[in-house]
């Protein structure tokens, strides 16, 4: 039954990704923005599109699974940065949700053995 839980999790997590990887093909615009607005150069939007989904295939595939959660919750942890506006209530709940999203990712590396 855990492994089934474990695999449901996965896909779950993998959803935000692809997700986060099909908004910033559709719309780079606004990802640039934000890029640009933390001085940080605009055509960062496409390797972080390539990121979110391979990190999205590999968590659904069940490819090294702990590197891939590593990196998936730092990813996580440094991109809560655009959303950290105190008096904005929804950018705040973004931030949040990103953090736990990161939890997550680090409870599935650490279930996993290293290699």
């Amino acid at each position: 039954m855990s492994r089934y839980l474990q695999i449901v999790g996965r896909v779950l997590l993998a959803a935000l990704f692809a997700a986060g990887a099909v908004q910033k093909a559709v719309d780079p615009g606004q990802v640039e923005g934000l890029l640009r607005g933390m001085g940080l150069p605009g055509w960062l939007v496409w390797p972080a599109l390539v990121f979110n989904g391979l990190g999205a295939v590999a968590l659904v595939a069940g490819l090294w699974l702990r590197p891939v959660a590593l990196l998936l919750a730092a990813y996580c942890m440094v991109t809560s940065v655009f959303h950290f506006i105190p008096a904005d209530g929804w950018q705040m709940s973004i931030f949040v949700k990103n953090w736990a999203i990161a939890g997550g990712l680090l409870v599935l590396a650490g279930s996993q053995p290293p290699r």
